[in-house]
């Protein structure tokens, strides 16, 4: 393997903020997703030679922590369930203005409820604007995977924000 063009440190520094915005929604909250960055930033810098088209500087970065993060779920699946103390430090629904609050908190709830899978592919397009392409390189997966599980997950996605409201209004009722 030919080594490519060196890839100098403020370039990987420019795309921290779009991994910071990706890993938290990943994550779910600021410390983890900082932490995750941090993995991230250190793994790309210690690899940089084996980035054969600068180009491709931002995939590869989100493919680092898209790795990074599946790494760690799957290390925590063999621990077992952790519950941090700070859980609500971060909670979207309460960053919302009151009257909107019912509706962040449904979506969040809904979105936790989804696959790893769904939710990586909703965020890295719905949120990151990535193509389908770019989603599908940063996921190492078909083109054609991809659309489908994006389809997939939006359809989950408004079946659970549909389930939601139906059951506030049978709670209202009662």
């Amino acid at each position: 393997m030919t080594p490519g063009p060196a890839i100098a440190d403020h370039d990987i520094a420019a795309h921290v903020p779009r991994l910071r915005r990706y890993a938290t929604a990943l994550v779910g909250n600021r410390y983890d997703a900082d932490d995750l960055v941090q993995d991230c930033v250190e793994k790309a810098l210690a690899n940089r030679h084996a980035l054969r088209d600068p180009s491709r500087l931002g995939g590869w970065l989100m493919s680092i922590l898209h790795n990074l993060h599946i790494s760690v779920l799957r290390g925590r699946r063999r621990r077992g369930a952790e519950v941090p103390v700070d859980e609500l430090a971060d909670d979207l629904a309460l960053s919302a203005p009151p009257t909107d609050r019912a509706e962040v908190r449904d979506f969040v709830r809904a979105f936790g409820q989804l696959t790893e899978e769904h939710r990586a592919v909703l965020l890295l397009t719905g949120m990151e604007g990535l193509s389908y392409r770019e989603a599908a390189e940063v996921l190492e997966l078909p083109i054609g995977t991809v659309m489908s599980r994006l389809a997939r997950a939006r359809e989950r996605l408004r079946v659970l924000l549909d389930g939601g409201a139906e059951q506030a209004v049978v709670r209202r009722i009662k």
